[in-house]
């Protein structure tokens, strides 16, 4: 695929992915379709040099690895970690809302941290995951939904109703964000109008439906845009973009040497405390049950990791034309100009000077050019996966990721340059 190609292909991706849970099953797919093996969690692993598998954690993170060598003592683990899931609305248990008698909303709460405002007036959907009865009670079964139509919104209040709306109103979660779903009439006059809405998607009774993890996402598909389509507008960039990228790569690369694996956790957004998070041991266990099933002992397991090194790939911000002020003197990376490397005093980001020029010989090797970002040093900034992972397996990682605009905005805007030369130091970075 060429440059647009590709950045077209993301928007598919993201486009089939409105939510974790449905970013990890298209994900599966696209290693099912270039002969990954899926390998379940609760039984023995019997791998083998030249191998592709994959397994899932909670239907909402997943690891991916090639099995290059056997030598993995020296040559070790090259390793790209990502995350699923982006800010949006969960809807709560007893969710329906009567208002004015007429009006039917959704009781909601919000996950992450988005950028209120923009959810405003947009036509959404609903997608994730219903729990339905099994068998053993122990065991019950795990659907997908995705309503795919435009079911509900959030409008705005008339600004003859709210003057003080573009003088930097605060929207309360509980009371403004709530989406209108319908008007209550002879046909929506019951309750439980949602769950037959599900039950009749998964061609099953209300009654058999035992719970869901359900969130609202914007209905409209994103597009190349720009006088030359040089941006791709799209939510979920952050991060589903540098999941895409790191799939495409561990496919297409012919790796030669130690494991290439991908990681892309689920809860980043939330702090990553979660089994499926990256604050916890799933990639470390992956880790040494791939050693133990290639025949390696327990101090093997140690040296195969500390031969190993992590790239930690989110966004990053770019320079904002109409704020330029916002951003570090010196350190203003843009979008169209490649792969930002994410540095901070305090290690709110894993890179350091041994990392980073790791990663520097990376992107010339990729004949891809680098840029840096700092914060300014009287503004706080965010974190990301690297340095909780840091905390579990500690070798040495680099923080990077594409230069975006309005980052955690229903519709965040990037680079199709950009997403191309990530992917091209990603493939680089399993080849060398």
């Amino acid at each position: 695929m060429n440059t647009k190609e590709f950045a077209k292909d993301l928007i598919d991706y993201i486009y089939k992915s409105p939510n974790s849970f449905y970013a990890v099953d298209t994900s599966k797919k696209l290693l099912d379709e270039n002969g990954f093996n899926e390998i379940k969690l609760n039984e023995k692993w019997d791998l083998e040099v030249g191998g592709k598998y994959y397994i899932t954690k909670n239907s909402s993170a997943l690891i991916a690895f090639k099995i290059n060598t056997k030598d993995i003592e020296k040559e070790g683990f090259k390793i790209i970690g990502s995350h699923s899931d982006s800010p949006s609305f969960r809807i709560k248990p007893n969710f329906e809302m009567k208002a004015e008698n007429t009006y039917l909303k959704l009781n909601t709460e919000c996950y992450g941290g988005p950028i209120l405002s923009t959810w405003l007036d947009r036509p959404l959907s609903i997608a994730g995951r219903v729990v339905i009865k099994g068998e053993n009670i122990l065991k019950p079964i795990e659907r997908l939904i995705n309503i795919n139509k435009p079911i509900c919104i959030i409008p705005n209040v008339a600004i003859h109703l709210n003057r003080s709306v573009n003088e930097g109103y605060k929207y309360n979660k509980q009371k403004d964000m709530l989406p209108l779903i319908g008007l209550i009439n002879n046909t929506l006059e019951n309750n439980n109008l949602l769950i037959k809405e599900i039950a009749n998607a998964l061609n099953i009774e209300k009654s058999e439906i035992l719970d869901f993890d359900l969130f609202l996402y914007e209905y409209e598909k994103g597009c190349l845009m720009g006088i030359n389509e040089e941006f791709i507008s799209t939510g979920r960039l952050d991060n589903l973009s540098m999941a895409h990228a790191s799939l495409h790569a561990l496919i297409n690369a012919n790796g030669k040497k130690g494991i290439n694996l991908i990681s892309i956790f689920d809860n980043e957004e939330i702090g990553s405390s979660t089994k499926q998070g990256a604050d916890s041991n799933m990639l470390l266990n992956t880790l040494e049950r791939i050693c133990i099933s290639l025949g390696k002992d327990r101090e093997e397991f140690f040296t195969s990791m500390y031969s190993s090194f992590m790239i930690s790939a989110d966004l990053a911000h770019g320079v904002h034309p109409n704020m330029a002020e916002k951003h570090d003197p010196t350190n203003r990376p843009v979008l169209g100009r490649g792969p930002v490397i994410k540095i901070n005093a305090n290690q709110s980001y894993t890179s350091d000077a041994y990392s980073s020029s790791i990663y520097k010989c990376i992107c010339k090797e990729a004949n891809v050019d680098y840029q840096e970002f700092v914060n300014r040093s009287d503004e706080r900034g965010g974190s990301t996966i690297g340095p909780i992972s840091s905390t579990h397996i500690d070798i040495p990682s680099v923080d990077i990721g594409s230069p975006i605009l309005a980052m955690h905005s229903i519709r965040e805007l990037g680079s199709v340059k950009d997403h191309y030369d990530i992917y091209k130091t990603f493939n680089t970075f399993f080849e060398v």
